[in-house]
């Protein structure tokens, strides 16, 4: 982590750090890393171990940030060796009952944003011949109730991570994905704020109902783990000379069994109903 160069992207509407290496009498050894997504949780314990981190505002949504990040990148002159998308939000809600101010609000920062932050730093990293992490979730797999919109924008990034590592593969950029499960981070608190705003937008009071609920959320997000492995996860992306394409980062063997299981079961609702379904002993032999 001593030769680490840290450039870093809050949550929508919030900073972006650039810090050098202390005590470095210049930066020809150094490596930069734009990461999205650090004012709380995940993206926060990135940054819990760097030191000489300076500011500045970058709202992924917005092209003018980040056009103004790209100018702080070229001015500091040091290229950028990596770039990690982490930032995201989440919203609630039945499938057949989804906003479309809601769909457009996870969308623009989980997909939108991510592919526009990626447009616009592919090129530092191509010269790098660097690396690309984003983060995506165990909910791109496991799509439960309630979860349609946050678990469509992160089933999004599978399809994003596999399309740009093609595209890039003759760059000698490595391009990778983090999937944690249930770790703390401030994204569900950012959940119950927006759903109270909207029943206060609606023109009725909150119910004690709806309070028990929230607090309930707010009292679950303190039990979960912090997200230590995550950062890890991350670092090894980053850094390994064995970069992997997928980092499941899951706090416990249930959360583990439960998607590693719904990925089997989707392959088995696959071969099932197809003209050249295989045999157990085949798929067996694919696995192998």
């Amino acid at each position: 982590m001593n030769r680490l160069l840290l450039a870093a992207v809050v949550i929508v509407m919030s900073v972006c750090v650039l810090a050098p290496q202390a005590g470095a009498a210049d930066h020809s050894d150094q490596k930069a890393i734009l990461v999205t997504g650090t004012s709380t949780g995940i993206g926060l314990a990135e940054l819990d171990a760097i030191e000489n981190i300076k500011a500045v505002r970058l709202d992924v949504t917005k092209q003018d940030d980040i056009d103004a990040a790209v100018e702080l990148i070229e001015s500091e002159g040091r290229g950028l060796w990596g770039l990690v998308n982490n930032a995201g939000v989440a919203v609630t809600g039945p499938a057949h009952q989804i906003e479309h101010n809601d769909l457009h609000f996870v969308f623009s920062v989980n997909v939108a944003g991510v592919a526009s932050v990626t447009r616009a730093f592919a090129p530092f990293i191509i010269e790098a011949q660097g690396r690309i992490a984003t983060t995506g979730s165990i909910a791109g797999t496991l799509s439960s109730r309630g979860m349609a919109v946050y678990s469509m924008s992160k089933h999004a990034m599978e399809a994003f991570t596999d399309s740009l590592a093609a595209d890039l593969a003759d760059t000698g950029v490595s391009v990778s994905v983090i999937e944690p499960g249930n770790y703390k981070s401030h994204i569900r608190r950012t959940v119950v704020g927006r759903v109270a705003e909207q029943i206060k937008a609606s023109g009725r009071e909150v119910t004690e109902e709806e309070k028990a609920a929230f607090a309930q959320t707010a009292e679950r997000e303190l039990s979960y783990k912090e997200p230590d492995e995550v950062s890890d996860a991350f670092l090894h992306a980053l850094f390994s000379d064995e970069p992997k394409r997928r980092y499941m980062v899951v706090p416990n063997e249930q959360e583990a069994r439960r998607t590693i299981g719904k990925q089997i079961e989707e392959l088995v609702q696959l071969n099932d109903w197809q003209a050249y379904s295989y045999s157990r002993d085949e798929l067996v032999e694919m696995l192998d």
